[in-house]
């Protein structure tokens, strides 16, 4: 009794469990936030406790939210998106503005013959200084800061609707041909083939020498479907390889055995998943779809007078670039920083979207 009774006291004094009269130390009270399992399926060496104690639960995240964070990294990409908002939103309300402000507008040529000439930026009429137009004017005397927001207004247009006709004619028809495969696959793809031959610009020169001689906004629509018309080739190769390498997953094996029709599958199941490669390839084909624009309304075949764009603006400036630089500087350095930072913004979407490109 006194050796189990110094046992005992012993245990207290040093925090160790004392034996008990069969050998094992008395059971602890059991912490109710504490889960106690075996040696062998504990998951490390502390205690594991409940969620709702813990305050570093994992919180899991969409592909989008995931890809939005990568993109804000890119610091180019985000230069880009700024650069763009900046312009979109400019060009938007910058030409209500100068009206409101000055009464100028991109067509407004004054009535006095003394001032239909091109004068400096900030420059007035008796060469004093004058804000009434920070980029100069052109030849008719007309504001180019007023025609260059219009023109930005016009070629962003052009870009983004061309783009939009390029998408749903390429998306379906690649998302067509690449699920139904085999023979339908194999002709549909040779058209591609064959259109890839063909010089798309001499087709879009063509179509607007055929369909030309109309009103300059019947014109602008005729520019809109003529670009987006030729620009589906390469969005239908990445949409068919994209559906291609999902139609035989799980989610469409279980649509097809609940009865789902091919169209749905195709634009409810197959589509969405394959959004990726095609918002980046959108981003890339907006500022080609400008430039071919520009080249258009270069050569006179593109926006007519009295509207304008950046490359009907250029084409004006060229003529007068050795006598009157600031004509075809202005509107030449906003093309460039608008195709440049939708550049950037599309290869930071590009890397954001990207699976390989992640980064944990």
């Amino acid at each position: 009794m006194n050796e189990e009774r110094s046992a005992t006291d012993r245990a207290q004094t040093t925090g160790q469990p004392a034996l008990t009269p069969l050998g094992t130390p008395p059971e602890a009270p059991r912490d109710p936030d504490i889960i106690h399992t075996s040696p062998e399926l504990a998951v490390g060496e502390g205690d594991v406790r409940s969620a709702e104690m813990r305050d570093d639960t994992i919180v899991g995240t969409s592909l989008w939210k995931d890809a939005w964070r990568r993109l804000l990294k890119n610091k180019l990409a985000v230069f880009g998106l700024v650069v763009v908002a900046i312009i979109i939103v400019v060009s938007l309300v910058g030409p209500y503005i100068i009206k409101a402000t000055t009464g100028y507008t991109y067509d407004f040529i004054p009535p006095d013959s003394k001032l239909v000439k091109s004068f400096p930026p900030f420059q007035a009429p008796d060469g004093s200084f004058s804000g009434a137009h920070p980029m100069g004017t052109d030849n008719a005397g007309r504001d180019i800061l007023a025609r260059v927001l219009l023109g930005g207004r016009i070629s962003l247009m052009v870009g983004i609707i061309s783009t939009i006709v390029s998408l749903l004619i390429g998306i379906s028809y690649g998302a067509t041909s690449g699920y139904l495969g085999g023979k339908v696959d194999d002709v549909m793809m040779r058209i591609v083939d064959v259109l890839y031959s063909l010089p798309y610009m001499m087709i879009v020169i063509v179509l607007l020498a055929f369909f030309g001689n109309r009103s300059p906004l019947g014109q602008l629509f005729l520019l809109f479907a003529a670009l987006g018309a030729v620009s589906w080739l390469t969005m239908a190769r990445i949409v068919r390889g994209q559906v291609m390498s999902l139609k035989n997953q799980e989610f469409v094996q279980a649509a097809r055995a609940t009865g789902v029709t091919t169209p749905k599958i195709i634009f409810r199941h197959l589509v969405p998943n394959a959004l990726g490669p095609v918002i980046v390839y959108a981003t890339l084909t907006v500022p080609s779809v400008m430039l071919q624009e520009a080249f258009l309304s270069f050569l006179g075949l593109g926006v007519q007078a009295p509207l304008a764009s950046w490359g009907s603006l250029a084409s004006e400036g060229i003529q007068n670039i050795a006598i009157f630089p600031w004509q075809l500087i202005f509107p030449g350095v906003t093309m460039a920083l608008t195709l440049f930072s939708l550049n950037f913004l599309g290869d930071g979407l590009r890397d954001a979207l990207d699976p390989q490109m992640r980064k944990f």
